[in-house]
C-alpha cells in the first residue's frame, strides 16, 4: 500500500477510558503516542473520531485526550465501532485483542485500508495485545507506529507543519 496522507487519512481513537486506562499495560506510552496522532491530525485536517465503550459503566474518554478532541466521542455498546469512513483508517486505543481487533476486522470486512498503530494500542496484558496485532496483520492490516504516521502524514520537511508537527515526536 502507498504511504499514509493526511487528505486520504481519519485518525480512529478507541476507548481510551477513564476506567480503563488503569488496568492497561504501558498505558502511559500508549496515552502519549494517542496524543501525539491526535495533535497531529488535528493539526495537518486529518478528521478524528473517538469511540466510548458504554461510558457509564467505563467512565470518559481520559482528560489528556478528551481535551485535545474536535467533536464528541461515539458511544458504543458492542465491542466493534459501527463507523464508515471514506479514507483510509488510522486506528489507535484499547483493548487491542477486544474493541481495537473487533472494530478494524469489521473495518477491514467492510472493505476499508486500516493502519494499527502498534506503539498507540494497549491492553491489560501485553501478550494479547501482541496477539492482536499479529491477527490484525494477518488479515492485510497495516502495522506502524506513531512516528510512521505523522511523517507520512507530514509528506516532506517543507510542509508548512513540518515544525510543529515534528516537536510533537521529540
Amino acid at each position: 500500500m502507498p504511504a499514509l496522507t493526511a487528505g486520504s487519512s481519519s485518525l480512529l481513537v478507541v476507548d481510551l477510558q477513564e476506567r480503563l486506562m488503569p488496568a492497561i499495560s504501558g498505558a502511559t506510552g500508549v496515552l502519549r503516542n494517542a496524543g501525539r496522532l491526535v495533535r497531529a491530525a488535528t493539526r495537518l485536517g486529518v478528521d478524528v473520531t473517538t469511540t466510548e465503550q458504554d461510558p457509564a459503566k467505563l467512565g470518559p474518554t481520559v482528560g489528556e485526550i478528551a481535551e485535545l478532541l474536535p467533536a464528541p466521542a461515539v458511544t458504543k455498546s458492542t465491542f466493534a465501532a459501527e463507523l464508515t469512513f471514506d479514507a483510509r483508517v488510522v486506528v489507535c486505543g484499547c483493548e487491542a485483542h477486544v474493541c481495537v481487533l473487533q472494530t478494524v476486522l469489521a473495518l477491514r470486512a467492510g472493505g476499508h485500508d486500516v493502519a494499527v498503530v502498534a506503539d498507540a494500542v494497549g491492553s491489560r496484558s501485553e501478550h494479547d495485545r501482541d496477539a492482536a496485532i499479529a491477527r490484525m496483520r494477518d488479515h492485510g492490516v497495516e502495522v506502524v507506529t506513531t512516528e510512521m504516521v505523522v511523517f507520512e502524514w507530514l509528506g516532506a520537511s517543507t510542509n508548512p507543519a513540518f515544525r510543529e508537527v515534528q516537536g510533537l515526536i521529540k
